[in-house]
């Protein structure tokens, strides 16, 4: 997921730089509480994982400009269910961050948006969690149902944020309106594709029993809360 370079002019960056100082100061919260609960060698080593894996996504899995963004098979909702909160979100922002800084430096103005919009839906995405998914449910456990609402909420939320810096950039015109529609429209595809993802990874996990116990995955993954 890339803004797309000039959609914000440059003036109108600051608030680029404040929300997402927000969003990492939100992450390293999380990121501290887990370490002192797991240990910082699980923290670290769930991050490298988390971090290559988005790495891999940006780079390997089809991606293609639409609109205002581009439109990418990120799988935060995966990256939740099997890593936790913390190690996905400094995965989020490590894998935007080498990307932007070897392979695409034009996206480096953006990155202030760009880990914005994908952290921030990852934070709701967490608290949504502990609403719909009752204590005594381990996630190798989910239904359809509940891997579809993770992930359409985690989606929207790029959405959402992706249509307030255009709209923050551009203004509320006919042509941004098309551009931002045309891009939430192109994103019903992953909506549709990643709970898939959800499940035949979680069902391949639920084979794996010798993960359970282990700090390379979220303890949730296989023991009820």
């Amino acid at each position: 997921m890339h803004i797309e370079p000039g959609l914000v002019a440059d003036g109108k960056l600051w608030l680029s730089y404040l929300t997402a100082a927000g969003a990492a100061g939100y992450g390293v919260k999380l990121a501290w509480n887990m370490a002192r609960e797991n240990g910082v060698l699980s923290l670290g080593l769930r991050s490298v994982a988390t971090t290559a894996l988005v790495f891999s996504f940006f780079e390997v899995l089809p991606h293609y400009p639409v609109g205002v963004s581009e439109v990418h098979l990120i799988l935060g909702s995966t990256l939740f269910l099997l890593f936790g909160a913390a190690p996905a979100a400094i995965g989020l922002a490590l894998g935007l961050l080498i990307q932007g800084l070897f392979f695409a430096p034009f996206d480096l103005p953006q990155y202030g948006m760009n880990v914005t919009t994908l952290l921030v839906p990852l934070f709701g995405l967490s608290a949504l969690a502990r609403g719909i998914v009752a204590p005594a449910t381990p996630y190798v456990d989910l239904k359809y149902r509940q891997a579809l609402a993770l992930s359409t909420a985690y989606q929207a939320g790029i959405v959402a944020w992706v249509g307030f810096w255009a709209f923050y950039g551009q203004g509320f015109t006919v042509d941004n309106f098309a551009a931002i529609g045309s891009f939430g429209g192109a994103y019903m595809l992953v909506i549709l594709v990643e709970p898939l993802v959800d499940l035949a990874v979680l069902a391949g996990a639920k084979l794996l029993h010798g993960l359970r116990g282990s700090f390379l995955v979220e303890r949730r993954l296989y023991d009820a809360a």
